[in-house]
């Protein structure tokens, strides 16, 4: 063996350290995500595409990373489902559906608060969403009913302060709970009503 066949590194070593330099590169680009980075992820793919969208490869794709970071925080898709929907029922409070403080506010300024918030896009795309969610997940339609009964609760008793009585503004508080149900998931088939015009519907049916 020559003195120069010595000093040569074999393929094989030279083949390892490539390859160790690699990795190490994809480590030091590859983002470092947490629990929170894979939810926002599934309720992005949740609101553009529908609960049937997320996927593993899918979140894959929209983080640019690989299914060995998914497995990483969670066991399977179910489980991070799971934590999805954890976060999204903790986040259903009255400051995230602008009930916070409504009570506060004249009855007339309540109702047309209340309009005000189904005319905004985002909601009602998260609300179609989240609606087509809880038919398969028990703590999201949970969630979605506790929300559904307090807007009727807040309606019923602004209603009665306008003085209607107890079983009329029971009736009408039903009502506009519905429309506004309707509003959601109309919204793909019928004409998408306007600001203006939802107020025109508040003030028709709450008209003594």
């Amino acid at each position: 063996m020559t003195e120069a066949s010595e000093q040569r590194p074999s393929p094989v070593v030279e083949v390892s350290k490539r390859k160790a330099a690699a990795a190490a590169r994809r480590t030091r680009r590859a983002p470092k995500l947490t629990v929170s980075n894979w939810v926002d992820a599934a309720m992005s793919v949740l609101l553009s595409e529908g609960v049937a969208a997320i996927s593993i490869p899918r979140l894959c794709e929209h983080l640019g990373v690989t299914k060995g970071s998914f497995y990483w925080h969670f066991d399977d898709l179910e489980h991070l489902l799971e934590a999805t929907a954890d976060h999204w029922c903790a986040a259903q409070n009255d400051s995230v559906r602008g009930l916070q403080g409504l009570e506060a506010l004249s009855p007339d300024r309540r109702l047309q608060r209340m309009g005000e918030l189904l005319a905004g896009d985002e909601l009602w795309k998260v609300e179609y969403a989240v609606r087509d969610w809880a038919r398969t997940n028990p703590k999201v339609f949970d969630a979605v009913r506790s929300l559904d009964q307090r807007i009727f609760a807040v309606l019923e008793q602004t209603l009665t302060e306008l003085g209607f009585a107890a079983a009329d503004a029971r009736m009408r508080a039903g009502i506009l709970s519905f429309i506004g149900i309707g509003f959601v998931h109309g919204r793909e088939t019928l004409p998408t009503p306007n600001a203006e015009q939802i107020r025109a519907t508040f003030d028709f049916i709450t008209r003594p």
